[in-house]
């Protein structure tokens, strides 16, 4: 079940229209390989993962030139101009054992790609002018690289990971694919496009002043944190739809608080909105003191917790505390003025997708691949005690929404359907019903009168919370034609 939920749910699998096209799928005939445009994309897509800077196996470091020459615990596995006496090369094509990429991994690397390292090898395996051999590839890659433009009209939906209603609440930001799109409300008409460099946008947050931040970023290859002005001038006009600049346009990209080697998940605004905390797959979770505007954003806490990745985090009422979930199996909750964790809330005993704090800071409420909705409290040298669990769910729980007025929990993932609680008790008030697929993302607007739910097939619902009554139903993704099902006999 976890391998299917973070490959649909979490780690989205685009459709061949979204696949990037691979660097080296070929090079010009007669002209030299280049080693950061052709080379170092098929050693980022293979071989960091085991060969990477953090514990390589076998002692070799492949994300620099400097490193990989080295050998690691063997000699150099490059013989320049020589590639059939290249240790590389050998273990690229041998079909035993010893082949790289290994077979736990997947499929062997493509002939085709071989057949570039080969000539590569052959051409004398030089680096192109202006790589330092002590570079970091990740990061030289990631300079080197530039968003497709947005698609005109979408030929297939695009998962809906991360919703968020503007302060006024007549609008809705949803992920769109390298974009967020700004939905009339009312309408569920397309309102605005903005161009991210992020594949795919996490978490979606408004600041006080309005701007908004969001987490995400391309699985495997980077993740960022940045601010966006949504009231900044387009760019263009596309069918009557404003186009914004959010890659390049310092008007709309105002800030760029973090850059990730992977994909930030999640998001938290402390209540005084002086403190923004953010979390991903590199297990981290960062803190920024934003009290003197985002602007002059300050980093202060740079915190490891947690053993895997990060899914969610939530600050309590003092603005001092800070709860987290994550893929290790625990929710957790970290004291930033002590600088240390304060409990650890086990009782999941599955990944835990989602995290929130009562108003009051009396108790945390978390969901996981359980099934299950748990409250739970601090209980001072004991850490962290359940206080009840809430179950009902069909699959997976990944989202959790908490009502900022009325004592209701909301939560949602694997059965395409979306519950809601009465907070205290513990009791299901209702289920909302019709969502087709996974339910990806919820959010409340600033009244609390409107739950917008977002779905793996680009649908999006609005929900009345006070009775569950559906408002409207769209998708989310721009020019794309809905086909209805046929009617049944």
């Amino acid at each position: 079940m976890l391998s299917r939920l973070i490959c649909m749910a979490l780690v989205l699998v685009l459709c061949p229209f979204f696949a990037s096209r691979a660097n080296a799928q070929g090079n010009a005939s007669g002209q030299p390989v280049s080693f950061i445009r052709d080379i170092a994309p098929i050693f980022r897509e293979n071989c960091f993962g085991c060969h990477g800077s953090k514990n390589p196996k076998g002692k070799l470091d492949m994300t620099k030139v400097e490193t990989l020459r080295k050998g690691g615990t063997k000699e150099d596995p490059i013989v320049s101009g020589k590639p059939d006496e290249s240790h590389l090369v050998d273990v690229l094509k041998a079909t035993d054992a010893s082949r790289m990429p290994p077979r736990e991994t997947g499929a062997p690397l493509a002939a085709a790609k071989i057949a570039l390292v080969e000539r590569w090898i052959a051409e004398g395996a030089k680096v192109d002018g202006g790589i330092d051999t002590k570079s970091d590839l990740v990061k030289e890659l990631r300079k080197r690289w530039s968003p497709p433009a947005l698609l005109g009209q979408y030929s297939f939906p695009v998962s809906v990971t991360a919703l968020a209603f503007t302060p006024d609440g007549k609008q809705l930001v949803t992920s769109g694919h390298h974009e967020l799109c700004v939905w009339d409300v009312e309408s569920g008409k397309l309102a605005k496009r903005v161009a991210i460099r992020s594949r795919r946008a996490m978490a979606l947050q408004f600041l006080p002043d309005g701007k908004l931040v969001m987490a995400g970023g391309r699985p495997g290859e980077e993740g960022d944190v940045s601010v966006y002005d949504l009231s900044a001038p387009a760019a263009r006009q596309d069918n009557g739809v404003a186009v914004l600049n959010g890659v390049s346009d310092p008007k709309v990209l105002v800030k760029r608080l973090l850059e990730a080697d992977d994909e930030v998940e999640c998001l938290s605004l402390s209540a005084d909105g002086k403190k923004l905390a953010a979390g991903g797959c590199d297990r981290l979770i960062q803190v920024w003191d934003i009290s003197a505007g985002i602007a002059q954003a300050k980093l202060t806490d740079t915190i490891e917790n947690h053993a895997d990745w990060v899914f969610a985090v939530a600050f309590f009422p003092d603005n001092n505390r800070l709860a987290s979930a994550s893929r290790d199996k625990t929710a957790k909750v970290w004291d930033l003025k002590a600088k240390e964790s304060v409990a650890t809330f086990p009782e999941h005993q599955n990944p835990v997708f989602g995290v929130a704090v009562k108003a009051d800071g009396s108790a945390c409420y978390s969901v996981g691949e359980d099934k299950q909705v748990r409250a739970w409290n601090l209980t001072g040298d004991q850490g962290a005690k359940q206080i009840r669990a809430m179950g009902g769910a069909g699959g997976a729980v990944l989202k959790l929404a908490q009502h900022g007025k009325e004592p209701w929990l909301f939560s949602a993932g694997a059965d395409a359907k979306i519950r809601q609680y009465e907070r205290e008790k513990g009791n299901q008030i209702r289920e909302l019903a019709g969502h087709k697929d996974y339910v990806l993302s919820l959010a409340l607007n600033p009244s609390g009168d409107l739950l917008a739910s977002g779905g793996w097939d680009g649908e999006i619902r609005l929900w009345n919370p006070k009775d569950g009554k559906l408002i409207k139903v769209f998708n989310a993704s721009p020019g794309l034609k809905v086909v209805a099902a046929p009617a049944k006999p």
